[in-house]
């Protein structure tokens, strides 16, 4: 599979729906709840009865101010969940890391895209993805994920977030990734002020690369500032259209 199959097309004109499943002690929205492998896949299965045509897995949370912990933790939990998702189902599986250690791991479960908030800059994530049929979510995200809430993007928010992805698809062309195993995340909610948020879920038809683009947006803390008074689940909804609306082939 490579990432340009996950395009809004003829044949697939709506965008594809990702579902998030958290096996993680600590995540925002759902930390703890699927944190055995059984009752995490009983989960995955009710998501693609209801529509998910890719299930994003994390086994380590991803939350702003996150800090990293070791990656055989997040191996001894993700692993279980891709390998007995793997064997009942053809569904897309998406491993949300940004370890290299459990990228690899991940892909030799079954793994079939490797989704990183840290957009490919762990050291040997570049070269594992080079040896591997395998595309990749690269995210827009200044600095590291313990600091990104210090580390706010300065100057006009959809330059910004082009610079930097262009920056890291060049990144990974440079070590012979094909640019159609890519896929692109803004990044909404890491590194950027409400208002920039905002911004940036208004106008994301004005990135421009040119790639699949995944949109994020699920209870995010900006839906409180674009939809005052609107319940969280309804606030996604709206946000999610518009995200749509604004060119987004994958909404998670």
């Amino acid at each position: 599979m490579r990432g340009q199959d996950l395009r809004r097309s003829e044949i697939h004109p709506r965008p594809f729906v990702m579902g998030i499943l958290n096996v993680t002690p600590d995540s925002f929205s759902d930390g703890g709840r699927y944190t055995d492998a059984d009752a995490a896949v009983e989960h995955a299965f009710r998501m693609i009865d209801e529509g998910a045509e890719i299930i994003d897995i994390g086994a380590e949370s991803t939350r702003p101010g996150f800090t990293p912990g070791p990656a055989e933790e997040e191996i001894a939990r993700l692993i279980p969940v891709i390998e007995r998702l793997r064997q009942s189902s053809d569904v897309i599986i998406s491993a949300d890391t940004m370890k290299t250690e459990t990228a690899r791991a991940a892909i030799s479960a079954g793994a079939d895209i490797i989704n990183d908030v840290n957009a490919l800059r762990w050291p040997g994530m570049l070269d594992l993805l080079s040896e591997s049929d395998v595309p990749a979510v690269v995210m827009h995200m200044t600095g590291s994920p313990a600091d990104t809430h210090s580390q706010m993007v300065e100057g006009p928010v959809i330059d910004a977030v082009r610079d930097f992805l262009n920056e890291r698809i060049a990144a990974a062309e440079d070590c012979g990734i094909s640019r159609d195993m890519l896929i692109i995340d803004p990044g909404i909610g890491f590194g950027k002020t409400m208002w920039q948020n905002g911004e940036l879920i208004r106008n994301l038809d004005l990135i421009g690369i040119g790639l699949p683009m995944l949109v994020g947006v699920s209870r995010k803390r900006v839906l409180a500032t674009m939809y005052p008074g609107t319940d969280m689940d309804e606030a996604t909804v709206r946000a999610s259209i518009m995200a749509a609306e604004k060119g987004a082939d994958i909404l998670r």
